[in-house]
C-alpha cells in the first residue's frame, strides 16, 4: 500500500473535521437551516478579504468567478489592462478577447513580478481604461505580485481594479478595502482547504458604478441577479448552489479564523520559506529569482539539466503517493512545483522533500542525500515555527 499526499498548488489537503462536515445529509438551499450557514460563510469571508464590500459566492471553479468579474464590468469594445507575468495573467486576456474587450498587455517574463509603474505610465497614456487586471500571486510561477502599491495607483484613476487572488487569499496577507481592490476573487479548494467548486468574488461601489453600465451577455453568473438575491430575507443564492461545499467552507473558515490571521500568514511564510531553502541546498535554481517577489502559495523549482520533469513528478506521484504540479503553458516540462498552502504542517513539507530527494536520487541527480531535509528543518527551529 502507498499512502497518498497532495502537495500541489490546487486542490490542497482537507482536514478531517472539514470532511465531515462535507459528509453531512443534504439540506435544502431555500431551508432557514442553510441560510443560516450561508449568511455566516458570507460574513467569514469579509473577514479573510478584509472588506465591508459585498460578497458573492459562485458554485463554480476560480475561472467561474474571474469570468464573472470581466462580463459584469464593462462592455463590448471597452479597453482593459491585463498585467500578465503567468498562465492565469494570460487567461484574463483570453476571458477578455472571447467577449471583445480592447486588451492591452503588459508582458512580463514569467518568474518576474508585475512592476507597478508600469501599470501607472499606460494608464497615463490611455485615460480611457476601464479595467486594470492582475494576479495577487501568479499560481503557474509562485511570483506575488505588490497589489498594495498597484491599488494605491490605480484608485488614482477612473479604472476598476480586478485582482485574482484565488490561490494568494489566506497565504498571504491582502487588505481589500484599505488597498482600494475593487473586484477580488477567490477560490474554495487553495487555502481555505474546503473540496472545490466553489468562487468568491468581493465588489466594491465603484465597480457597481461599472456594472451598471455594462452590456456584456451573462446569465449564471450576473452579479446583479446575485445582489438582488442577498437582499431577500433571509439572502439566498438566486440558483442551487454548492449546498455541500459551502456547509464545508464554513468549518474550513472557522478553523482560520480561529487560527487567526497573522499566524496563518506566518505559517505560509515559513513552510515557504524551507521549501525554497531546502531545494536551494539540493543545488537546484527557484523560478522566482528575486526572494522578495516570492509567494507564500507554491515553489516553482526549475529542473536540472538531464532530469525529465514529467517523469519526475510521475514517479513521486506513481511510486511514492506523493503528488506535486509540473509547468503551465511555456513552463510545461521546465519546473515542477510544490504547493504549501491551506492544510499543511511542516512534516508536510518534510515529506514532499524527502520524496523529492528520493526520485532525484534514482533518476541520477547528484546531491547530498538528506541535505534538503535538514535544510528544511532547520528553517523550522529557526524561526520557532510553532510560536
Amino acid at each position: 500500500m502507498i499512502k497518498k499526499y497532495i502537495m500541489t498548488p490546487g486542490p490542497t489537503p482537507i482536514s478531517e473535521e472539514v470532511m465531515l462536515e462535507h459528509a453531512r445529509p443534504l439540506m435544502h438551499h431555500r431551508s432557514p437551516e442553510f441560510s443560516k450557514i450561508f449568511m455566516a460563510v458570507t460574513e467569514k469571508l469579509k473577514k479573510l478579504f478584509k472588506t465591508k464590500n459585498d460578497i458573492f459566492i459562485l458554485t463554480s471553479s476560480g475561472t467561474g468567478a474571474m469570468e464573472a468579474a470581466v462580463t459584469n464590468s464593462f462592455s463590448r469594445g471597452d479597453k482593459v489592462l491585463v498585467a500578465s507575468a503567468g498562465n492565469f495573467g494570460e487567461r484574463f486576456k483570453k476571458i477578455s478577447s472571447i467577449f471583445n474587450l480592447e486588451v492591452i498587455s503588459l508582458d512580463y517574463e514569467w518568474g518576474d513580478a508585475v512592476d507597478p509603474a508600469d501599470i501607472k505610465k499606460v494608464l497615463d497614456e490611455n485615460p480611457d481604461v476601464k479595467g486594470v487586471m492582475v494576479q495577487f500571486s501568479e499560481t503557474s510561477t509562485g511570483a506575488l505580485n505588490d497589489i498594495k502599491a498597484i491599488g494605491n495607483i490605480v484608485k488614482k484613476y477612473p479604472a476598476i481594479l480586478i485582482v485574482d487572488a484565488i490561490s494568494g487569499l489566506g497565504a498571504s496577507d491582502l487588505r481589500t478595502d484599505e488597498w482600494g481592490l475593487d473586484m477580488v476573487v477567490g477560490g474554495s479548494q487553495k487555502a481555505l482547504s474546503a473540496p472545490t467548486g466553489i468562487a468568491f468574488i468581493s465588489v466594491s461601489d465603484k465597480a457597481w458604478k461599472l456594472i451598471q453600465k455594462s452590456d456584456l451577455p451573462r446569465f449564471y453568473f450576473d452579479l446583479t441577479t446575485a445582489k438582488n438575491y442577498s437582499l431577500k430575507t433571509p439572502p439566498q443564492t438566486p440558483w442551487t448552489p454548492g449546498i455541500s461545499i459551502i456547509v464545508a467552507i464554513n468549518k474550513a473558515l472557522d478553523m482560520l479564523l480561529e487560527e487567526g490571521l497573522e499566524k496563518l500568514f506566518k505559517r505560509h511564510r515559513i513552510m515557504s520559506l524551507a521549501v525554497q531553502k531546502a531545494v536551494e541546498k539540493l543545488g537546484l535554481r527557484l523560478l522566482v529569482e528575486d526572494e522578495d517577489k516570492r509567494g507564500f502559495s507554491v515553489t516553482s523549482i526549475k529542473v536540472p539539466e538531464g532530469i525529465d520533469a514529467k517523469e519526475l513528478t510521475r514517479m513521486m506521484r506513481v511510486k511514492y503517493g506523493v503528488t506535486i504540479a509540473g509547468g503551465q503553458g511555456k513552463l510545461a516540462g521546465k519546473i515542477i512545483r510544490i504547493g504549501h498552502l491551506g492544510y499543511f504542517g511542516i512534516f508536510d513539507i518534510i515529506i514532499a522533500i524527502s520524496a523529492l530527494e528520493i526520485t532525484l536520487n534514482e533518476l541520477g541527480y547528484k546531491f547530498e542525500i538528506g541535505s534538503g531535509i535538514a535544510e528544511a528543518e532547520k528553517v523550522f527551529i529557526e524561526n520557532n515555527y510553532l510560536d
